[in-house]
């Protein structure tokens, strides 16, 4: 997945973002969909963490990533859908060295769709309702009439 540097700061503003730090690495998470981008960097020269072995751990669940040809690492998985707050563990292992990098996603913004969704179908379940309590409320009234 190649990511201009343009493209991955536009996007940033609209999709759930996740930083985390160590003393010596920094990561970037990207989420759209089921999908985050994930680059890791160097603190000290800004240079991309290659060849590296990176598990994220999300919602308690440990998730292997997939290396990709632009140095970054990509992770596909249906927990990213979820809507909220999820602390985010990055752990990388190049070599001998391991770090833990810890941070936290909000996922509220992908939530959003689904209340939309929830209130449209809320409102036709309340116009449902109405619809059927006015059609007994005005049976009863004609058959109360027609029994007089």
């Amino acid at each position: 997945m190649i990511v201009a540097a343009g493209a991955w700061a536009a996007d940033g503003a609209a999709a759930p973002r996740v930083e985390a730090r160590s003393s010596d690495l920094f990561a970037v998470g990207l989420v759209q969909g089921d999908t985050m981008s994930i680059h890791v960097s160097r603190i000290a020269d800004n240079s991309p963490v290659r060849d590296a072995v990176i598990t994220v751990v999300l919602r308690g669940i440990p998730h292997p990533t997939t290396a990709e040809t632009d140095g970054g690492y990509s992770l596909r998985t249906k927990d990213l859908m979820l809507p909220g707050a999820a602390a985010v563990d990055f752990h990388v292992m190049q070599g001998a060295a391991e770090q833990s990098l810890k941070g936290t996603l909000d996922i509220a913004s992908a939530g959003g769709e689904t209340a939309d969704k929830n209130s449209a179908r809320q409102l036709w379940w309340w116009v449902l309702n109405f619809t059927v309590c006015g059609a007994a409320f005005y049976l009863f009234t004609r058959r109360k009439s027609a029994k007089t």
